[in-house]
């Protein structure tokens, strides 16, 4: 056994983030990360109008702690890990925020808050938030690449169980921690881990919830390993450990893969930025939808079926029970149900914020087309490592209409511009902000790695 096999994970994951520096980093890996700051912060200007951002935000503010970072659109500074339990929560409340697929975790929703709201605290500059968030992102997708799959199989979100590695690597970093400290820290955070997905049963909040409590409870680890608490050094890979309890267990041998690879990949590289705020693994079926109505100039009123092809994973979550999926009980369950979001593609020929209403799901035109949807689970989609969508269409004259997109869209395959990406933030950032002040915003983001302070960032992003 080489010397590194034989460090825990745990170990191995501290000393490569802590010793990352931005010299180190391949340039466009560097400008995705600017890029995923600045699609994450729409994310957060946009949540922070809606009922549940004013919610997390009026919890932060009570929690309070000290005047050192700020709450998005919240117009006041609290303690880091308050900031970050509003922030993540913010960022994350619209599933608008990337995916890195296999590992089925969302990465800015943590590691843009906790970089941003520890480097506030800290003083830092826009260099060290930007290492800090790219170590962030590299820890946690790997976490969830080590067991693609499980954690969902098992009834756990894994961006909720990983979410606390990333917000603690982040915040290790910038409040200078050492190695032993961060280790210690990554115990705490295995033992604070959790996030069930019944939510998927009734549209309730508590996904939006759980990369904001999670982020929060890692900012926690740290301040704890930092004065002295200790937390197990094989939290990852030990008989009682995080992949034990979550995902039934791990294979050793693409543990050791995954962090072999440290510095020599980059997964930051692999993410996937959302062009549609719902469910990842939905986007290449609403692609699909969308051409079809394009190209044939569909009719809703004259679909008679639709069928897709599926691996068995997602139906939990995108289409079982289907009864349920066909009519979802309000609108932030809609963004699980596959049925609502082809009608929605078919009918009004997008799916944006606003078909995400409540009332908008108990629109009988919509709902008349989702209860024609229907799966046909075909194994040969390796899920997790395919989000494959096809798509089927019986018209009422007997014709058959179909299409199939291999990956989806904003991901590597498919990539979305810098000026797409943009776009969407505009877009996101004008439900909160004047378009001046978005500007400001997008030009601090894009320039974040030469920054010496984050004092303009911050005071924009206030709102």
């Amino acid at each position: 056994m080489t010397e590194r096999a034989a460090l825990s994970a745990a170990r191995r994951l501290a000393r490569w983030a802590r010793g990352l520096r931005l010299a180190d980093v391949p340039t466009p890996v560097v400008a995705r990360a600017q890029l995923l700051a600045l699609d994450t912060l729409g994310s957060c200007l946009a949540s922070s109008t809606m009922d549940f951002g004013r919610a997390v935000t009026a919890t932060a503010l009570t929690l309070g702690g000290p005047g050192e970072s700020t709450v998005i659109g919240g117009r006041a500074k609290v303690g880091a890990a308050s900031a970050v339990l509003a922030n993540a929560t913010l960022a994350h409340g619209l599933d608008f925020d990337d995916t890195r697929e296999d590992a089925i975790v969302h990465t800015g929703c943590v590691a843009v808050t906790a970089a941003l709201a520890a480097g506030e605290a800290a003083g830092a500059s826009g260099a060290a938030v930007v290492e800090a968030l790219i170590a962030a992102v590299e820890v946690m997708c790997r976490v969830g690449l080590v067991v693609p799959g499980r954690f969902h199989a098992r009834h756990f979100h894994p961006t909720s169980l990983t979410a606390g590695f990333a917000a603690a690597t982040a915040a290790a970093r910038l409040g200078a921690l050492d190695e032993d400290q961060l280790v210690h820290a990554y115990g705490i955070c295995g033992s604070q881990a959790g996030g069930i997905i019944e939510y998927l049963g009734d549209g309730s909040w508590t996904k939006r919830l759980h990369p904001g409590w999670t982020g929060h409870g890692g900012m926690i680890a740290c301040r704890l390993a930092r004065d002295g608490f200790t937390g197990p050094e094989h939290v990852f890979e030990g008989e009682h450990g995080f992949y034990a309890a979550f995902a039934g267990g791990h294979e050793p041998e693409r543990l050791e893969t995954h962090l072999a690879s440290l510095g020599l990949t980059w997964e930051l590289a692999e993410l996937t930025f959302k062009p549609y705020p719902c469910g990842s693994i939905a986007h290449p079926y609403m692609d699909c939808a969308a051409r079809l109505r394009r190209e044939h100039r569909l009719d809703p009123t004259r679909i008679a079926a639709v069928v897709c092809r599926t691996a068995a994973g997602p139906l939990p979550r995108l289409w079982e029970p289907l009864a349920a999926k066909h009519r979802p009980p309000n609108g932030y369950a809609a963004k699980f149900s596959l049925p609502y979001l082809l009608a929605s593609i078919f009918v009004r020929g997008e799916a944006g914020f606003a078909a995400f209403t409540d009332e908008a799901v108990r629109e009988a035109d919509v709902l008349a087309v989702a209860g024609r949807v229907r799966y046909e689970v075909d194994a040969t989609i390796d899920y997790p490592r395919q989000f494959v969508g096809h798509v089927r269409v019986t018209l009422d004259d007997g014709r058959v209409l179909e299409a199939r997109q291999d990956a989806p869209r904003g991901g590597p395959d498919l990539p979305l511009t810098p000026g797409e990406l943009e776009t969407k933030f505009r877009a996101n950032a004008a439900l909160r902000v004047p378009a001046a002040t978005a500007g400001r915003i997008v030009d601090e983001v894009l320039a974040l790695a030469t920054s010496p302070r984050l004092d303009a960032l911050a005071a924009a992003l206030a709102g």
